[in-house]
């Protein structure tokens, strides 16, 4: 009986997927303690983050269907204020800031809109999302009780929700949206704006409000937000988060499921075993609407990203990857999980959790009604599995892991035991197709130019002393030049007695590139953690004039702290000459510089490849300061695909005039902290789990497919430090193995809790599906049933094994697309009597 009404619940939440699919009337959206309540019914909500400019129109077709297939209800983006509104009062919606199209598409797929207004996002996005026009607002100060900002912010906020109302996009229009957010973490720094700025936050709530969206507002990570505000948390655990009232839900905007990478560090990820343990903990202890952060990351194309020197990449180990690539078991595993709280809804949103110990660390939440019962047991231990006694069973509990009972008797799921696949990505180097003849070498597909040394273009200005950058170039441009002249006679005190003079520069960073006489003698980058530039370079200079070049570089505006906005950037001195032998000293800070915005190349629009300058003749390598350009066809297949930069040092790339984002391969991770094995158990922290040491943070850099033609494709690269642009290939992201390792002791896939019509206690069940549907298995790498060891790709066969596996394996799924095998010695006999046994599989897919 139980597990009739079991499917019950799973046909009542398949109906209230077709009703939000093909309904378009208005609906009402509140809440209550327990969880937001959709047009009258509380319920529990899983939402993932995708970022609509971080992918194309294109693809967020796939990546809604995959979020929806995935189990989520809700997708949750930011609205960024910088590309919408680029210039003052100039809106831009067009491409991949077609926020309109994003959110229809979201509501056409059946699934629900949480819309993050902010305006500020942070997002490891550049400034956090403001436009840099704003900076320049007589009087104004950011996040705070000041008038000028408020004006701006409250204009914008306004006019993205007037946007959303004409095009009937709030649910109160029977629009998908049911949630917005203002501001965005702010109380993580409010403290360092005083009274100014909690009566801000208290502004911003009011505000709001009274734009009469008809749906609620969330302010993240603020425990003073004002009613009727819901606070919500961030961070990777929420489950000990209360509402800071008894009248609010309780709701995670952020479940880190991975986290950002940085150029120069190895690359974060986040085991699916804890981020599963995560989501449980919060529903088992009465949350009631999660939000993966992100579920696709995607990418920052342009100049788009942050920090500084956050990287082109913004995969953040999601559950679907930077490609639009589902990650197993990552997802596989969330979608069981998703899929078991579900089933545990009815009982969820009748009433509040009671709450019991099973003994040290372990703990049991029920929910229990009239009609329904559901169970969460958990092991909080990190390092001791256990065994409990609950509701007069025996249940093994693995350390640090939660078990769902829909039914408060059987289990459904273990977070810590895996039933989804496996797949290992497959990365195929592809030529740069050239259309070279037989007679033509590589090189002479490319031609090239030189970016001149300091000023070069008619718009320089003069100014006494050292400006700083940001305020000069409004971010207009990565690159400011600072250029001087002096007069050297002989008798200077820094090149007394003979002694080389030494130029010590202080920037505020983040990188600076140092030439004496057009020679370039120095370049320096901020060290991680300060992003400032203190260095002493050896110079020598000749009698007569001298020039002194300096190219100042920002690697994306800082996004995130009380009052990143006055961050700065370039050289701000003290800026002095003196001799290698500690002689007296000439302050060059305050003398005449001539400044120029940008490089000759940008104004002469390289990037677009049609400029008549393009040098053929003469190629240069390892040059600094050179713009290359080729022209090269599609790689066959439809495989999401990468550019492949090893060989290069830094700078920015576009493909048929779209900008790609910053590369930086030279930029090598330390050596250490990583390891190849990440322990799940206990408390996660985004230094915990790394990857990629002693290698380049990152050389492959996605191209969008919708982005390239079938052939005349233009390649445009700046190379800010040196490299051979020859080396550069295309790489094919493709699904290699496919791989499950499921136990004995594993419980049932979910699924048979729904599709199995028999009623009989179905026992576990490894699983295989090719990712397309035009594939079939075409060959199984390793199948053993005993004590099979090692991972997904390395496979070895213990001690105990069954002689049948392979042969069994391969005939239940070699030629189908997808295929399932129980795990038991009713499958494989028994090798050995006694033993837990598990089955292995790799499988590849053709």
């Amino acid at each position: 009986m139980m597990m009739m009404g079991i499917k019950m619940v799973m046909f009542s939440m398949l109906m209230v997927g077709v009703l939000i699919t093909t309904s378009f009337a208005a609906y009402n959206v509140t809440y209550d303690h327990r969880a937001l309540v959709i047009d009258g019914k509380r319920r529990v909500l899983v939402s993932g983050s995708i970022h609509y400019p971080r992918s194309t129109p294109e693809m967020w077709p796939d990546l809604i269907q995959k979020s929806k297939d995935g189990g989520l209800d809700i997708i949750e983006t930011y609205v960024f204020w910088d590309l919408h509104e680029p210039i003052k009062g100039q809106y831009d919606f067009s491409g991949r800031k077609d926020l309109v199209k994003f959110v229809k598409l979201v509501g056409e797929a059946g699934l629900y809109v949480h819309l993050r207004i902010g305006p500020y996002v942070c997002a490891e996005w550049n400034y956090g999302g403001f436009p840099v026009w704003l900076h320049f607002i007589p009087g104004i100060k950011f996040r705070t009780d000041n008038e000028p900002f408020k004006e701006e912010m409250q204009r914008f906020t306004a006019y993205i929700v007037d946007l959303m109302k004409q095009n009937n996009l709030y649910a109160s229009q029977g629009g998908p949206i049911i949630l917005s957010q203002i501001e965005n973490e702010y109380g993580n720094v409010d403290k360092a704006y005083g009274e100014a700025g909690k009566s801000y936050i208290k502004w911003a709530a009011n505000m709001a409000v009274s734009l009469d969206t008809g749906v609620p507002w969330v302010m993240c990570q603020q425990a003073d937000a004002p009613g009727p505000i819901i606070n919500t948390c961030n961070g990777f655990y929420c489950d000990q988060f209360t509402p800071n009232s008894n009248q609010k839900p309780k709701l995670w905007t952020e479940n880190w499921s991975g986290w950002f990478s940085s150029f120069g560090d190895s690359i974060p990820y986040r085991p699916v075993e804890d981020l599963a343990f995560s989501v449980a903990r919060f529903y088992q202890r009465g949350g009631t609407m999660q939000n993966y952060y992100m579920y696709h990351g995607g990418t920052n194309f342009e100049r788009t990203s942050g920090g500084p020197f956050i990287t082109t990449t913004y995969d953040y180990d999601a559950p679907i990857d930077e490609y639009g690539i589902i990650r197993q078991p990552k997802w596989g595993h969330l979608k069981d999980v998703h899929k078991a709280i579900k089933l545990c809804e009815a009982a969820m949103v009748a009433t509040d959790p009671t709450y019991s110990s099973l003994g040290s660390n372990l703990e049991a939440a029920i929910y229990k009604t009239d009609s329904a019962c559901a169970a969460f047991l958990a092991n909080v231990d990190t390092k001791s599995d256990a065994t409990v006694k609950f509701n007069g069973n025996s249940y093994q509990l693995p350390a640090w892991s939660v078990s769902i009972l829909p039914d408060c008797n059987n289990v459904v799921l273990n977070t810590a035991r895996i039933n989804s696949m496996a797949m290992l990505p497959k990365y195929i180097p592809q030529s740069l197709k050239y259309n070279l003849d037989s007679a033509s070498d590589i090189q002479s597909s490319w031609s090239w130019f030189h970016e001149p040394v300091g000023i070069s273009k008619t718009q320089a200005f003069v100014k006494p002393g050292l400006l700083e950058q940001i305020n000069t170039t409004a971010d207009k441009s990565d690159y400011l030049w600072y250029s001087s002249s002096m007069l050297v006679k002989g008798d200077e005190p820094f090149i007394q007695n003979g002694s080389q003079a030494v130029l010590h520069v202080e920037s505020l960073g983040h990188g600076l590139h140092t030439f004496i006489n057009g020679k370039l003698t120095a370049t320096n980058f901020a060290p991680k953690g300060n992003h400032k530039i203190s260095v002493d370079i050896p110079a020598t200079f000749n009698m007569g004039k001298n020039t002194i070049d300096l190219l100042s570089l920002t690697v994306g505006l800082a996004n995130y702290g009380a009052f990143f906005d006055l961050a700065g950037a370039g050289v701000t001195g003290p800026l002095l000459l003196r001799s290698s032998s500690g002689g007296l000293t000439l302050d060059l800070s305050s003398q005449q510089w001539t400044y120029q915005v940008g490089l000759k190349g940008e104004d002469l629009d390289l990037s677009s490849g049609s400029s008549s300058l393009w040098d053929s003749s003469a190629f240069p390598k390892n040059l600094p300061l050179t713009w290359y350009k080729t022209t090269f066809d599609a790689p066959d297949g439809n495989d999401p695909l990468a550019l492949d930069f090893t060989g290069m040092g830094k700078g920015e790339a576009w493909v048929n005039g779209q900008s790609i984002g910053r590369y930086w391969p030279s930029f090598i991770a330390p050596g250490t902290g990583c390891t190849d094995y990440c322990n799940y158990r206990g408390p996660f922290n985004a230094e915990k789990c790394h990857k990629n040491c002693g290698k380049p943070t990152q050389t492959l850099y996605h191209v969008p497919r919708s982005w390239i033609k079938p052939n005349g494709n233009v390649l445009v690269i700046f190379e800010e430090i040196g490299g051979d642009p020859t080396k550069i290939s295309f790489t094919t992201k493709q699904v290699g193995s496919l791989c499950s390792h499921v136990s004995e002791s594993h419980p049932p896939p979910v699924d048979m809790w729904t599709t199995d019509q028999t009623g009989t206690n179905v026992g576990p069940t490894l699983s295989l599906e090719c990712p397309s549907p035009n594939q079939v298995i075409s060959s199984i790498n390793f199948a053993s049933f005993g004590t099979p060891q090692g991972s997904c790709g390395t496979y070895s066969h213990g001690i105990c094994k069954s002689l049948h596996a392979l042969p069994i394996v391969q005939k239940e799924c070699v030629g189908a697309r997808s295929c399932k095998i129980g795990v038991s010695i009713d499958t494989f006999g028994d090798p050995c009597r006694g033993v837990k046994k598990s089955l292995a599989v790799e499988a590849v897919c053709g």
